[in-house]
Order: C-alpha cells, then sequence, then structure tokens
C-alpha cells in the first residue's frame, strides 16, 4: 500500500509541473514528405509545420501515442529567422509516456515555419507494372504502380512520396525502438532539472545514416549512387501526393509509357525446359525505347494482349524481375505457350567405326543419331524460335538439311537454330549428329 501511494504522489507531482509549462499548441501539418526504404521497415518523414512563438523561452509539446514513431530520432530545424531561433533540446518527462517536450529560445514573436524529421516504421511499398501489347506485339504500354501500405499508426494526408532502392543496415528496429516504455528505456538516475529527464540530440544512428542516403541521392542530378562500389540507392519520386490512411494500402502511378519497342522471343532447350516452349519478352530501359528517364525499380510485370477493337484484353503471362538501370537490358519469362510447338524425334541410331584392343575387345566406336525437329506456329503473327540441342559430348560432327534457319555453335556442347515462322507456318528440318566414343575421340577433329 505504501508503494502504491508514492507511485501515485510521483504522478501527481509530475502532472502537477506539465500543468506549470506554457506550451505552445502544435499545429497541423502543413506538408508532409515520406521517404520510404524497401530494403528495412524504415521511412523517413518530414514535416513542415507554421508555429507561433513569443519573444523569449517556448516549450512545445509532441505526442507520438500509438504511432511507430522512434521518438530519439526527433528533429527540429527552423526554416527561417534561423539566427534568431535556438531549438536547444528535446526533452522527455520522467514516467511520462509518448510525450517530448522541445525547449525553444526565440527572439521573434510571430509564425513560424519549422521542419520536423523522424524515423517511423510500418510503411512499406512494393512495385508492380502492367504491360499491353498491341496486335503485332511490337510494341506495348508499360504502366509502372507502386503500392504503399500504412501500418505505422498514422494518417499521412497529402504526402509526397519517394520510395529509396538499395540495401541499408540499420542498427536498431526502429519498431522495437518506437515501442519502448521510454524513450531511453526505463528512466534511470541521472540530472534532473525543473522535473524533467535531460533529453538528447541526434541519438540515433539511423537518423544521421538514412538522411546522408538522402542528401546524397537529392545531390545526383542522375540520381543514382554508388557507395564504395558495393551499394546502390537510388531515389522514387512518386509525382504529386497522395492521402496515406493507417490501415490502408494505396496504389499510386509511377509511369505510363505508351509505345515501348519491345522483342518476343520463343526459345526451346530440353535441358532447361523439357518439352515446352517458353516466351520471353524484352526490351532496354533506355530512351530509344521510351524509357531511360530513371532506372526501374523491380516488381511484377503483368503482360496482356489487346484483342479487338473494343479495348477487351487477353492474359499472356507474368515475370518478376529485378532493379533496372538506365541502358540495360531485360530479358522476361513470360512462362510455357501452346501456340508454338517444337518437336524433335530419333529417327534412327546406329554404331560404327569400331575400334579394337589387342584381347579383342571394343574400345571405341561412333554413335550415330538422325534427328527430325518440326516447328509450329499457330499464333496469327510471326514469331522468332531459338531451338537449342544438347549433345552431352563435345567430341561431335553434324550434317544439316532443311529450312533450319540460321545456325550457330553456342558452346562444346551446344548448337543453336534460330528460326522465323509466318503465321499459321510449319517449317522442318533435319540433322545427323555423330558422336566419337572410347579411343575413336582421338580421331575427332
Amino acid at each position: 500500500m505504501k508503494r502504491l501511494i508514492i507511485l501515485i504522489t510521483i504522478l501527481i507531482l509530475s502532472a502537477v509541473a506539465l500543468g506549470k509549462v506554457d506550451l505552445v499548441t502544435l499545429p497541423t501539418r502543413d506538408t508532409v514528405q515520406l521517404t520510404i526504404y524497401n530494403s528495412a521497415d524504415l521511412t523517413l518523414a518530414r514535416e513542415s509545420r507554421s508555429l507561433t512563438l513569443k519573444e523569449g523561452d517556448n516549450k512545445l509539446q509532441f505526442s507520438w501515442e500509438n504511432t511507430l514513431i522512434d521518438p530519439t530520432s526527433l528533429e527540429m530545424l527552423p526554416k527561417a529567422n534561423v539566427d534568431k531561433i535556438d531549438i536547444d533540446e528535446l526533452v522527455f518527462p520522467p514516467r511520462v509516456r509518448n510525450l517530448g517536450l522541445w525547449n525553444i529560445e526565440s527572439g521573434i514573436k510571430g509564425p513560424v515555419p519549422v521542419e520536423i524529421s523522424y524515423l517511423t516504421s510500418g510503411l512499406s511499398w512494393r512495385a508492380f507494372y502492367m504491360g499491353t501489347l498491341t496486335l503485332d506485339e511490337k510494341t506495348m504500354r508499360l504502366q509502372g504502380y507502386v503500392r504503399v501500405s500504412n501500418h505505422s499508426g498514422e494518417d499521412y494526408a497529402n504526402a509526397q512520396t519517394r520510395l529509396i532502392v538499395g540495401k541499408v543496415h540499420i542498427l536498431d528496429n526502429i519498431a522495437d525502438l518506437a515501442r519502448r516504455q521510454y524513450p531511453f528505456d526505463r528512466p534511470g538516475p541521472g540530472p534532473v532539472a525543473d522535473g524533467f529527464v535531460s533529453g538528447y540530440r541526434g541519438r540515433a544512428v539511423q537518423v544521421e545514416m538514412a538522411k546522408s542516403i538522402d542528401r546524397l541521392v537529392l545531390g545526383a542530378e542522375f540520381k543514382q549512387i554508388r557507395k564504395e562500389g558495393l551499394s546502390e540507392y537510388f531515389l522514387y519520386t512518386i509525382p504529386g501526393t497522395e492521402t496515406i490512411e493507417n490501415g490502408w494500402s494505396k496504389r499510386l502511378i509511377s509511369f505510363d509509357k505508351a509505345e515501348v519497342p519491345v522483342v518476343n522471343l520463343y526459345k526451346y532447350e530440353q535441358r532447361r525446359y523439357g518439352d515446352s516452349v517458353i516466351r520471353f519478352l524484352s526490351f532496354k530501359n533506355d530512351e530509344k525505347h521510351q524509357l531511360g528517364e530513371t532506372p526501374i525499380p523491380g516488381g511484377m510485370l503483368k503482360v496482356y494482349r489487346g484483342v479487338g477493337d473494343n479495348g477487351h484484353l487477353s492474359y499472356t503471362g507474368q515475370s518478376s524481375f529485378k532493379y533496372i538501370p538506365v541502358d540495360e537490358d531485360v530479358e522476361l519469362n513470360l512462362g510455357a505457350v501452346a501456340n508454338v510447338v517444337v518437336e524433335p524425334k530419333l529417327m534412327n541410331f546406329e554404331t560404327d567405326n569400331y575400334r579394337y584392343n589387342r584381347h579383342g575387345n571394343v574400345v571405341g566406336w561412333d554413335e550415330v543419331r538422325k534427328f527430325s525437329v518440326e516447328v509450329r506456329n499457330t499464333c496469327d503473327i510471326p514469331v522468332k524460335v531459338e531451338i537449342k540441342r544438347n549433345f552431352n559430348s563435345q567430341y561431335w560432327k553434324m550434317k544439316k538439311s532443311g529450312d533450319y534457319g540460321r545456325y550457330e555453335k553456342v558452346d562444346m556442347d551446344t548448337v543453336k537454330f534460330t528460326l522465323e515462322l509466318k503465321p499459321n507456318i510449319t517449317k522442318k528440318f533435319e540433322y545427323t549428329l555423330t558422336t566419337y566414343q572410347g579411343t575413336r575421340r582421338e580421331d575427332w577433329k
């Protein structure tokens, strides 16, 4: 009972102390800017507000209850009359949760614009894309979107949203710092003045890290930073402002390009894809392809094709991709298709040219295989098909016949045939493969 009485007394004294403070009311935000990182649960918020100050001492109360704001990262800077405004420190009253007081010494009275910045958790983003191919599939409308999710406990109205692409490492988990009972954990012995535990400025290492990356990226006109040759950061700004309420996700459009030139290529390789023909879509992030202004954040691209004149779409496939720098190519695997077919058939197999040792045992021979390959295009547009054949031996020779298109040797045991087929066309070609076994390899050239 005695301990309970002492605790109640302390709380009453704290409340009385706060009640005697002449507080400046924290006005609503004028603007807010959110810089959201994609590799860590980290967001840098910058708020602009207009404070009404009196000459002399001012105290500003700031509360972060029911949010994931890290109070140790709070910082305030005047945006005008900097030489007349001194923001001394941020202090945290003992045994009072989720509350901080800024001590401000002002040489003027009236409204003063300030910027309040802090780190928070619970905001995240991911990019995704929609591609719509034209009827001839030579160009594609490419639309980029970003889905921002807000579970920070705070509503952000009319927020400018910026996204950081790049891997960062933080020393502490922001959400853990935000959930502490007190900013620097439980109050302990230390200097006390006017009933307040002394505050700290710049305590969180993450704040300087986040802001330094922010400054570096903003300072680079080409919007791409390489640090120590290892890390790459890119600032991606979503045009306009959006209201992102707590507990909601919101889709924001990042870009819309009407005619991006693309290349469709159908690949067949049993070693990698089995018996399926795989469709690939490629383009380049450069001006020639109506892109190239900025890198493209990694995400999922869903591809459709226009059908008829009524705006109807048919689903073609989807593929995820990683970050695409400016002037880099991307090739997307859209999956197996049924309208392009490749059928290789083994027509004949025999052995020949035996070599024997002095005991009469076979120590060398040739294996001769004859293949027929049929390629069918049932699409209503021309297609290009790339067929790779793997031999599991580097000792071989080949004879080809028929309509096999362009032939090239890829490596020691792989060749490639590239064919172009008009709509609803079938092509056939044959090849005879001779592989050298045992001592017959000594005769191979």
